[in-house]
């Protein structure tokens, strides 16, 4: 019995373009990529930045001449307190004084001594009782105003003494609080200088990061150019033997896509051409966020992923929300230039969420 077998062949010209780009891909990927000029590089430190880490490392301990002579009027503060401390700031004149007036009372006590024994001899009475009676009565009362003298004399120097040591103690206290301000204002202004330092380099190294990056994109997007452009023949020629008239192209874009991803995008085209009507499935990318450093601010580091990645919260410049991510320059790998200029991170690609604190 006779067999007939119907082969259904696609035109001439269908296998012709088949047979074309085949060559055109076997020549395309013989020609082994410069990776040289795809390999992530990182910006070196920015010149303030340098001179912010050597202010830092200059002005440690820079306080300390300030702590100590704070401490040493604060040693001497303690030598004007306690009951003797008037002791040291007795007049060396004081005794001059009280001898002096000590003197010229017994001069006037003796004074009034003669005027009795005058008025004695005046009335007749010169040695008798009556004049002793006045001599004793005389004295007691000189005695006991000279004995208040003498001491408002003292309690006078005492009160000027314990008053000027008081003064020289508040005033050894405030020259040890200036010294321990003029150290905590050191500290503040250093600390100042410090950041805005190294906040500019900041800023200067992601510029120059970001020119790092914009160029490493432009490499790779003109390396990739013939594969992209040979993938869309690709996709036309399957098309073709599939029966299916392509009406348009359509595009997806990833970030960065390695050598290993645009091969297997190619022997994707290959299996589209030798199993026709195979739908190929299109997995789109999520979690895009911006995470230029030069759109945040209040940027502080809480932690490390598992891979050891530096996980930050952050705002971004004007708003008041604060967020935890990664900072796109540290994570080249899965950055890419934003439409607006700025790098944004496929956070796909990273052990770290995205995401909104508060």
């Amino acid at each position: 019995m006779a067999i007939e077998q119907v082969q259904n062949l696609p035109q001439q010209y269908v296998t012709d373009l088949g047979v074309d780009y085949g060559k055109q891909l076997a020549g395309l990927t013989s020609i082994p990529l410069d990776t040289a000029r795809l390999a992530p590089q990182v910006a070196g430190q920015d010149a303030l930045q340098t001179q912010s880490y050597n202010l830092a490392s200059s002005g440690v301990g820079a306080y300390q001449p300030y702590l100590t002579q704070g401490g040493a009027f604060n040693t001497q503060q303690a030598a004007y307190s306690g009951p003797q401390a008037y002791q040291g700031f007795e007049s060396p004149y004081q005794q001059d004084v009280i001898n002096a007036t000590m003197s010229e009372f017994d001069k006037q006590t003796q004074a009034g001594l003669t005027g009795i024994g005058q008025q004695a001899a005046m009335s007749g009475n010169l040695g008798g009782g009556r004049e002793g009676v006045q001599r004793a009565e005389y004295m007691s009362d000189q005695d006991a105003n000279r004995a208040f003298i003498l001491a408002k004399l003292k309690e006078q120097g005492f009160n000027q003494a314990n008053l000027n040591a008081q003064t020289a103690f508040n005033q050894q206290g405030t020259l040890a609080g200036n010294q321990f301000n003029q150290a905590g204002q050191l500290q503040d202004f250093q600390t100042a200088d410090i950041n805005q330092l190294g906040r500019l380099g900041g800023l200067q190294q992601a510029q120059a990061q970001a020119g790092l990056d914009a160029t490493r994109e432009a490499n790779r997007l003109e390396a990739f150019e013939p594969y992209e452009r040979l993938g869309t023949y690709g996709s036309g020629v399957a098309s073709l033997f599939s029966g299916n008239a392509p009406f348009g192209n359509q595009s997806t874009v990833t970030p960065n896509p390695t050598p290993l991803q645009t091969a297997l995008g190619t022997a994707s085209v290959l299996s589209g051409i030798f199993s026709p009507g195979t739908n190929r499935q299109q997995r789109t990318v999520e979690d895009i966020a911006l995470s230029d450093v030069q759109l945040k601010e209040d940027i502080k580091l809480v932690g490390k992923s598992p891979s050891g990645l530096n996980v930050y919260n952050f705002k971004y410049i004007g708003k008041d929300e604060t967020y935890q991510g990664v900072m796109a320059q540290e994570v080249p790998w899965a950055a890419s230039v934003a439409d607006n200029g700025y790098l944004q991170v496929d956070y796909s690609k990273v052990d770290v969420d995205f995401k909104k604190v508060n």
